[in-house]
């Protein structure tokens, strides 16, 4: 049986933590940051979210390599 491959697109936007959470960064901080508040870049910097317990177990499976 074939290995299992790991979804590249997946892999390139999310993150395992050590303790099997998932980690993600908020979209919109790169360009175009003159017309955002300050409030919006300001929660996009701190925005190292950790996905839900049932997102989590559909990206485990996207991250199986």
């Amino acid at each position: 049986m074939p290995k299992k491959k790991t979804n590249k697109a997946a892999a390139k936007r999310l993150r395992m933590t050590a303790n099997g959470k998932v980690r993600f960064r908020r979209a919109g901080s790169s360009h175009l940051l003159t017309n955002k508040s300050r409030k919006r870049k300001r929660s996009i910097r701190n925005s190292r979210q950790v996905l839900s317990s049932a997102e989590t177990r559909r990206v485990k499976e996207l991250l199986s390599s």
